[in-house]
């Protein structure tokens, strides 16, 4: 068989300068990937709750609006909401203000590198409790 050129020889015979190139590649590039792939998942879990928290605080101005306990609403809203979350519940004389809130930590060891991430949702309600009585 016959080789042609300095560079099919070096590769024919193991001496190739760039031989092992694509394996050192790949393990610098590696941890990079799996670190984008961590962010990547926190912020869809980040995603998730913040619209938990919309589902909650308006199911719970709803209720509230309705002329429910404010107790009641207030434990349902929780129940609705991400663990750890907080319920405020204002009544006014025309609507009725409704936040929830959640602190969201980063994953894993990365929860020391990166900050915590505060979400919050508000919703308004026209009091109907008037309807009903």
């Amino acid at each position: 068989m016959r080789v042609r050129g300095r560079r099919a020889a070096q590769s024919i015979a193991g001496t190739d300068p760039e031989a092992g190139a694509v394996t050192a590649e790949t393990a610098v590039v590696l941890p990079v990937l799996v670190l984008v792939l961590v962010l990547a998942v926190w912020a869809v879990g980040a995603a998730v709750a913040q619209l938990t928290l919309v589902d909650a605080a308006r199911s719970a101005a709803r209720a509230v609006a309705r002329g429910e306990p404010i107790s009641s609403v207030r434990a349902a809203a929780l129940a609705a909401a991400p663990r750890g979350a907080v319920v405020d519940v204002r009544p006014g004389e025309d609507v009725v203000h409704v936040q929830v809130s959640v602190t969201v930590d980063a994953p894993g060891p990365m929860g020391r590198l990166l900050p915590d991430l505060p979400l919050r949702a508000t919703a308004v309600a026209a009091d109907e409790s008037w309807l009903s009585g």
